[in-house]
């Protein structure tokens, strides 16, 4: 198996260190401005004198990058498995023709807490769900300048409403498609960026499911958690904390405490999953051009 990361930014560098460590992986190169010692490396993708070498391709460059990117590599090869971080674009562009496999990279999907809801409300008759995500610009990558990163700039493909896009799409997954929404998205605090920090909406489903998401940069306590209403039961999950709390209405407390898991074991688990050829939890290229188009709409508003 050999593969190529486009971009060798923080996810860039993760992608990499994760997958060397597979057994099935021989060779890894990168398409970076940057100079890495050990790693073989290219400019730009036009460098590749023969693209059609590699099995696996990981997008994982500024998101304003990735559609350009995509089509290159489509118009280049054929059967391969390609993963595009999220979201994947960052605007509704034309559609790409192509028989290549390709996925998004909402890894969140294989967090225990999202996959252990997605089998609990298999029995439930849901009634309303509220999303909530923040966490603070600043502190969210310690080790580098918040004002330099995408995230700051939305002329990159940054701010809250992409960047934390992940729960727009396990809304999409665990709920139904987002059918009609409400929202604001704006900058409000006193952050040196030109993206938005806050996101908040309401949607409903086609299965009929009133969503409440609050997204934001702002938020000095971490905060990743979830609370369903459903017919018999409210559910309140955790994702920090890794837990789920199930009230009945008879008064009943079930508590489910999910071991912690490394930072890496979601998207460990992703390419697991590509490199298994199994799509079953993976994010469609479809999902995740329903999830820019739910953006895009936001933004038109």
């Amino acid at each position: 198996m050999r593969i190529l990361i486009i971009g060798y930014g923080s996810i860039g560098k993760r992608h990499y260190a994760i997958l060397k460590d597979f057994k099935i992986v021989k060779n890894i190169d990168v398409v970076t401005k940057q100079n890495i010692d050990n790693i073989k490396t290219f400019k730009t993708l036009d460098d590749i004198k023969d693209i059609s070498i590699y099995d696996y391709f990981i997008i994982s460059s500024e998101t304003i990058k990735h559609y350009k990117q995509l089509k290159y590599i489509c118009n280049k090869v054929s059967n391969k498995k390609i993963l595009v971080e999220k979201p994947l674009y960052d605007k509704k562009y034309e559609d790409i023709k192509t028989n290549n496999k390709i996925y998004t990279a909402y890894n969140l999907r294989f967090h225990p807490i999202i996959e252990k809801l997605k089998e609990i409300l298999k029995n439930e008759q849901i009634y309303y769900a509220n999303i909530i995500c923040g966490q603070y610009l600043p502190t969210w990558r310690p080790k580098s300048d918040y004002r330099k990163s995408y995230s700051a700039d939305i002329n990159q493909g940054g701010g809250v409403l992409r960047d934390l896009s992940h729960e727009l799409d396990y809304a999409n997954w665990l709920f139904g498609e987002i059918d009609t929404m409400q929202s604001i998205n704006t900058k409000i605090s006193d952050l040196e960026i030109n993206s938005d920090d806050i996101f908040t909406a309401i949607a409903t489903t086609k299965n009929k499911i009133i969503i409440n998401i609050t997204m934001d940069y702002i938020s000095k306590t971490p905060i990743r958690q979830m609370i369903i209403h459903t017919k018999e039961n409210t559910i309140q999950a955790n994702i920090i904390e890794n837990i789920i709390t199930i009230d009945s209405k008879s008064g009943k407390r079930k508590t489910i405490k999910l071991d912690k898991i490394d930072r890496n074991w979601t998207y460990i688990k992703m390419h697991q999953e590509m490199l298994d050829n199994n799509d079953k939890i993976l994010c469609s290229f479809e999902d995740g051009k329903n999830i820019v188009d739910i953006i895009h709409n936001i933004i038109l508003k």
